[in-house]
């Protein structure tokens, strides 16, 4: 297994409280690094009966026997737990690093925690694998696979394209017909299928809850909480526009992205690599890809920044716009050999609307070079690579 980089913030945070509770989607390895952290400690899987079931017969009790250092996975399996481990944290309110909760960031789950744990759990969003895992230990690896496979550990490491596939399938399958259910949520398998899909189609584009319920038939508040459940466990993501008062009429609405471009090509039906290098959605998906890694790395490196996308009404627009430590970072996303400041118009217009000084477009080559007037190319492979903190942006 690959190392991870939340290994450090992790260290650090377990050091400093008594409980971390560690999300991300199922699959995207929280269990096998965390039992690789802590070798020593008690692992209790709480979708396993024989672990689950002396903690539901008497909890208080167990807990006590357990004592600390215990790995408590899937943990929103259990959400009477949280009150418990409240007052064993607060009878040791200074003993830190005891508890480690783990969840694929069920909405129950994060509001239990926020209820009851508030003040006594830190909190890490794990990924699937980022280009900064991947190449500094797989270095002849090329940065394609990880973009047409995506970064869940089972899929890109897969023996081969069909491998990949196959294990694609049966996770869309266990999320929608096991995971929520068991998570308490009340959804249609068949329609979540359907609004998956159709967003797959709709990856990159504004965010328009009546049209896509008009697509399937369906009501836009449906629509809204459908797409609630995929957000909230991490597998999309609604960008917001950003808001500034310009004098120009700026879009409002989001867009949407998928989080991870390997579920992506799967609902668009790429399976092989060479489908991927001709199909229409290869631009939307290279970005994606981009802006998902950018987003990541910078709550790693810089904690407390936020993304945004800007657009003019009249069609001005700049993918990414990373507000950190009171500046904006603007960045354009071009699946291009050698991108011009002509390809740019948008970055361009965004630079002069908001006075920035500086912006950037990534693109899939190996050169960085000026585009004149504060615009750089920058070569994905090495920004991703994580080689220059992004606090020098």
């Amino acid at each position: 297994m690959l190392k991870r980089e939340c290994v450090e913030e992790f260290e650090r945070k377990l050091a400093s409280f008594p409980i971390i509770t560690l999300l991300g989607p199922r699959q995207c390895g929280k269990t096998t690094f965390v039992r690789a952290a802590l070798p020593d400690w008690t692992y209790l899987d709480l979708e396993k009966t024989s672990d689950v079931t002396p903690l539901l017969d008497d909890p208080e009790d167990r807990l006590k026997r357990l004592g600390g250092q215990v790995i408590f996975d899937e943990a929103q399996q259990a959400p009477d737990l949280f009150p418990l481990l409240r007052g064993l944290v607060d009878a040791q309110r200074q003993t830190n690093g005891r508890f480690v909760l783990l969840g694929s960031a069920s909405p129950s789950l994060i509001h239990r925690i926020s209820e009851s744990l508030a003040g006594r759990s830190a909190f890490i969003e794990m990924s699937p694998f980022r280009w900064s895992e991947v190449h500094p230990q797989l270095p002849s690896a090329p940065l394609e696979d990880l973009w047409f496979r995506g970064g869940f550990p089972d899929a890109y490491l897969s023996a081969g394209d069909v491998e990949c596939l196959d294990w694609m399938e049966a996770y869309v399958k266990t999320f929608i017909e096991r995971d929520l259910a068991a998570w308490g949520v009340d959804v249609s398998a068949p329609l979540m299928r359907k609004l998956w899909t159709l967003l797959a189609h709709h990856h990159k584009g504004l965010w328009n809850a009546s049209e896509l319920g008009g697509a399937l038939g369906i009501n836009y508040h449906t629509v809204n909480r459908y797409a609630d459940i995929l957000e909230q466990t991490f597998l999309i993501r609604k960008l917001p526009s950003y808001f500034a008062n310009i004098g120009k009429r700026l879009v409002k609405n989001p867009k949407v992205y998928f989080r991870d471009t390997g579920l992506l090509h799967y609902f668009l039906g790429i399976q092989r690599k060479e489908v991927l290098e001709t199909h229409p959605a290869r631009g939307g998906s290279w970005e994606g890809f981009v802006l998902e890694h950018l987003i990541t790395a910078y709550a790693r490196q810089i904690p407390g920044s936020r993304a945004y996308f800007w657009r003019t009404a009249a069609g001005a627009e700049v993918d990414l716009l990373m507000e950190t430590a009171g500046r904006l970072v603007p960045y354009e996303i071009k699946l291009h050999s050698s991108p011009r400041r002509n390809d740019v118009r948008g970055l361009v217009s965004c630079l002069q609307d908001l006075k920035l000084a500086k912006g950037y477009v990534v693109y899939p080559g190996d050169k960085l070079y000026s585009l004149g007037e504060g615009l750089t190319a920058l070569p994905a492979g090495d920004l991703l690579s994580g080689k220059t903190p992004l606090s020098e942006f």
